[in-house]
């Protein structure tokens, strides 16, 4: 799933393409939703709330689409032949830019005013201009669940998902799942922040990066490596579900590095991601 940093760039490409003119073609191709009535009404903002992208449009609407696991906004000059297929979801265009909204998640038609239906739940939005540190740690020590879990609940902050989760509980150390209160604010502070510094460093950049590279392959620590050798030790990089289904997310994480391996996890070797084969040669380290 696009995490805060994705959704915050697409957010402020909408907003160049769009902010400021008029619209002439507003198509919502979702359910019974109907755009065509903002067609000449102009483009106010284009902003992100988290993962949540709103486009605010003159007379008081809002359009709000969420990317889910596959979405993504395309833009291309509305002057160029467009190919609209079945997988696209909403098409806003002006005189200059066309953006077409790909897979979305989520696409709704609503009252500016009534945006907080939609994002009023989310807490602290780790890269927004009001960013607030200090509730977001309230929240996250408050929550009687798993660290991992607590970063992942999007009432708590807003915009981490299970890349930045992953791999700034590994650069810290800590169990992900280990409670808040059990580690104590010192510990919680330093995750927090290493989420947040790893995603304001990624805001510029089209490949995600934790390590410094951003040559494939060499982008993380333990996200999206499991049955791989851990960068740090060695051993042997796992991945686990985190919290309840059908809630329950994938969290990857060094067992050496970050003490141990996770409730549901019996030690089995695990194939690294992509590969299928029984016939490949592997060297799993298995930890029982």
């Amino acid at each position: 799933m696009p995490e805060g940093d994705v959704v915050l760039r697409t957010a402020q490409r909408l907003h160049e393409a769009l902010a400021g003119r008029v619209l002439t073609r507003c198509e919502l191709r979702w359910g019974e939703l109907e755009g065509g009535g903002l067609a000449g009404r102009g483009t106010l903002e284009v902003v992100a709330r988290g993962k949540h992208i709103l486009h605010r449009v003159e007379d008081g609407w809002s359009v709000h689409s969420h990317l889910r696991m596959e979405g993504s906004w395309r833009i291309a000059r509305t002057a160029e032949p467009l190919r609209v297929s079945p997988s696209v979801r909403a098409v806003v265009a002006n005189e200059s830019w066309t953006a077409l909204g790909v897979r979305l998640g989520m696409l709704d038609l609503i009252p500016t005013a009534d945006e907080h239906r939609l994002v009023g739940h989310l807490g602290p939005d780790i890269l927004g201009v009001d960013w607030d540190e200090d509730q977001a740690l309230t929240h996250v020590l408050a929550s009687p669940v798993s660290l991992g879990e607590a970063l992942l609940d999007q009432r708590n902050l807003a915009g981490i998902g299970t890349l930045y989760c992953s791999e700034a509980l590994f650069l810290e150390g800590v169990y992900p799942w280990a409670t808040p209160a059990d580690l104590g604010r010192e510990q919680v502070q330093r995750v927090i922040r290493r989420a947040h510094r790893l995603m304001t460093a990624n805001l510029p950049h089209a490949v995600q990066s934790t390590t410094g590279s951003r040559r494939r392959g060499e982008e993380h620590y333990v996200h999206a490596r499991s049955g791989r050798p851990c960068r740090r030790c060695g051993d042997t990089i796992r991945v686990s579900m985190i919290g309840p289904a059908p809630q329950a997310r994938t969290m990857f994480s060094c067992p050496t590095c970050q003490g141990g391996l996770g409730p549901d996890d019996d030690g089995a070797p695990q194939r690294p991601l992509g590969t299928t084969s029984t016939s490949k040669r592997s060297n799993y380290r298995t930890r029982r």
